[in-house]
């Protein structure tokens, strides 16, 4: 799925965003786009449970695609 995000700027929100989905999912692979403000995630978390993560980490989700 692909989930745009809001709030995103340097190495460190990568690190952050990631985290905050593979805590949920260990096996979760998670490819941030920092100029796109999009994370494309491979996981079994459902769309909501992706962004309730990233909404924890501190970023604003705009929308998810499958």
């Amino acid at each position: 799925m692909q989930v745009q995000v809001e709030g995103m700027s340097c190495g460190h929100c990568v690190k952050a965003v990631t985290r905050a989905i593979t805590e949920r999912d260990a096996h979760a692979k998670v490819n941030v786009d920092l100029g796109a403000g999009r994370v494309e995630v491979q996981s079994e978390l459902s769309p909501a449970e992706v962004s309730a993560a990233i909404t924890e980490a501190g970023y604003t989700v705009k929308g998810t695609q499958a």
